[in-house]
């Protein structure tokens, strides 16, 4: 048997509690330290030898990544980066259990393994001129020291990791004004920290230049706000939001600790877009080259390389893990064929005349042969995920046997350890890619209307002879190990009868089983996460709530969109209504129309006869959205003007509904 993998000694880990995706800061209470989960039992004897096999299968005496994250570190961190209340937005603390010699029996040891690699933080030196802060953040900031000043790539999630991690770079490198800032792609967790940066003014004055992907703003703020309740409800179970941190919680995100603690994300829009295929600027005397790669791990992405420190970025594209072709909080459906494609241009143009590939998320890897070798697997990978669910596609398989079909990657892949399911994972990935090119039905009729959760669960519970007889089913399948049906089987009878406790302890103890085995850290974390609901309910959490550089950032039409998304059609049926609407400081007006319970909009136009026109200037209108001006309040001192039956205004802003983040999950 290989050894246990063991800790990277005297490290401190980190923790997260919320990440803030695209619009959405995500903010909730967590247990604090290393606590056990309230309810949880240890694991079963078929969790402790599934757990103890990954040890013979996999190759935990190849310590060449336990060396690379401390390689070049010029300075650890320790300790919390506060926010102005004073409170912990993010604590080095909470990982400590990750030192163990030994991981748990409720963990899966490879799993083990990237949650202690995921957790070494400090200031690192990537190569000459460049340098990374890892492990404050989910992500990575990577710091270039340019003729006068400093270009950072990436800025974090919050305003508060980004000024911590540049002030450590500052107490170990000469205090240089940052004089651009690169976003790679459209995820908060690469722009959210830029005001702890750099200030707006500069920006403004040309001091300071911005650089994104083309279509950078529209996508940064679109992809999470129209579905972004239910996102920031499935982002809790996928980061184990509720879960204390330790052997029997949360232990890491594939990528990294997690995200910071109610931080500040912010958002500067860009000066300059990428938009050709190649391109080469000359930022503060070092070149970099751009390649972009629209429709990868985010919608609007680029890869960096920079010639004279011989050093490549590949974003998100290839990390030290497999990613995901549909994130499991919802996303569009990511192109693995195009991923895979711009993995493989980068190879044929930078492998031969790179020596180091730095992204992100994770750490780096040094050394030409092994960068080379780390590209052309990660494009083999993602080749394989599009090429390999479409020939099963096409032999008739559906999605989920498809998924039984692929349970490995093919030749060398499946032993690399940067091609690990901790963040994407296999079956996920071939039904995403399902769903890309023919949607999420199977082809058959029976599956076309089926009856929803509740009615399907009470059939299959009648059938089976009753709910007692069922819960006897599902503790037979939990004895025998079998905790995959047990799941099937409990999630039936929970949507059956939802107030029948020892029903949910069942289901609990079959979701936490499965989490226990799991490599994934994202299917640890929803697992577990689903338990822990089933024992103790739905947290109360806060409605989530937009950081204002993001209302700001959203157009016009963006906000009307989203007023269609919140219109009750309960409410609107009957009620019809026009309505311009015009915003003084744009002058540009918008022609609303409520018909047939639906709302549409239409730019730069106007209805001849509207029953109400409302004008407004648009910081009036992100004032109001941000709660910072009462509506009556701005219409009684002038800033909205209203011509026509202002009771129409009332009528249609009373059918807009407010979308909470605590609706059920594993409960109906």
């Amino acid at each position: 048997m290989a050894p246990t993998p063991n800790p990277v000694p005297s490290k401190p880990c980190v923790r997260w509690r919320a990440f803030g995706v695209a619009a959405l800061a995500l903010a909730g209470s967590l247990p604090a330290g290393a606590a056990d989960v309230p309810g949880a039992k240890p694991a079963s004897a078929q969790t402790v030898a599934k757990n103890a096999a990954v040890l013979t299968q996999l190759p935990f005496t190849d310590r060449a990544d336990y060396e690379a994250v401390q390689r070049g570190l010029v300075a650890p961190f320790s300790g919390k980066v506060s926010g102005a209340d004073g409170h912990a937005v993010w604590d080095t603390a909470d990982y400590a259990f990750l030192q163990a010699d030994k991981s748990p029996d409720t963990v899966n040891p490879s799993l083990w393994r990237v949650a202690q690699l995921n957790a070494v933080p400090g200031l690192f030196k990537v190569t000459d001129r460049l340098y990374q802060v890892r492990g404050i953040d989910i992500s990575n900031m990577t710091i270039v020291e340019g003729d006068s000043g400093l270009i950072v790539i990436d800025a974090m999630t919050v305003t508060e990791t980004a000024r911590a991690a540049l002030e450590l770079y500052y107490r170990h490198r000469p205090r240089k004004p940052v004089v651009a800032v690169v976003y790679t792609h459209t995820h908060a967790d690469h722009f959210g920290g830029v005001r702890g940066l750099v200030d707006e003014a500069d920006v403004k004055a040309g001091k300071v230049a911005i650089v994104a992907p083309a279509g950078f703003m529209q996508e940064a703020i679109s992809e999470n706000v129209f579905a972004g309740n239910a996102m920031n409800r499935r982002v809790k179970y996928q980061i184990g939001g509720a879960m204390p941190r330790g052997g029997q919680g949360q232990v890491d995100a594939g990528m990294g600790k997690g995200g910071p603690v109610d931080g500040s994300i912010t958002l500067i829009a860009p000066t300059q877009l990428i938009s050709q295929r190649y391109e080469t600027h000359r930022i503060d005397g070092i070149d970099i080259e751009f390649q972009l790669t629209p429709g990868t791990e985010a919608p609007a992405e680029m890869h960096l390389y920079l010639p004279q420190l011989r050093a490549f970025c590949p974003a998100e594209n290839a990390t030290q893990m497999m990613h995901n072709i549909l994130t499991p909080r919802g996303a569009p459906v990511r192109d693995a064929k195009a991923w895979s494609q711009y993995l493989d241009e980068a190879l044929a143009r930078y492998g031969d005349k790179t020596d180091v590939m730095f992204s992100p998320h994770n750490w780096p890897t040094w050394g030409g042969e092994r960068v080379r070798t780390m590209l052309a697997d990660q494009r083999d990978m993602y080749a394989f995920l599009n090429d390999r669910t479409l020939h099963l596609l096409n032999k008739g398989l559906t999605p989920y046997e498809i998924a039984e079909a692929m349970p490995r990657l093919p030749g060398n892949l499946e032993a690399k350890w940067y091609t690990r399911g901790y963040y994407g994972s296999l079956s996920h990935n071939s039904r995403a890619v399902y769903q890309r090119y023919i949607g999420a039905y199977d082809g058959n009729p029976a599956n076309l209307n089926p009856w929803p959760p509740v009615e399907t669960a009470k059939r299959h519970v009648q059938a089976l002879g009753g709910g007692a007889n069922v819960l006897k089913l599902v503790r037979a399948a939990i004895d025998q190990g079998d905790y995959r049906w047990a799941a099937q089987l409990g999630n039936h009878l929970v949507f059956a009868e939802p107030e029948n406790q020892a029903a949910r302890e069942a289901q609990a103890e079959a979701l936490e089983q499965l989490g226990y085995q799991s490599e994934n850290a994202l299917w640890r974390n929803m697992y577990l996460s689903g338990a822990f609901e089933l024992r103790n309910g739905v947290p109360a959490y806060k409605p989530s709530t937009v950081s204002p550089d993001m209302v700001r950032a959203l157009t016009p039409a963006m906000f009307f969109d989203f007023m269609a998304v919140r219109l009750d059609v309960d409410k609107a049926q009957g009620r019809d209504m026009t309505l311009n609407w015009v915003f003084t400081d744009l002058n540009k007006p918008f022609a609303l129309t409520l018909r047939n319970g639906v709302l549409t909009n239409r730019e730069d136009a106007r209805h001849p006869k509207a029953d109400l026109t409302v004008s407004m200037s648009k910081a009036t209108l992100d004032r109001i959205s941000l709660r910072q001006l009462d509506f009556q309040k701005a219409v009684q001192q002038g800033d909205i003007q209203l011509d026509g039956d202002g009771r129409k205004l009332g009528e249609l802003l009373g059918m807009l509904a407010t979308f909470t983040p605590s609706f059920n999950i594993v409960t109906p």
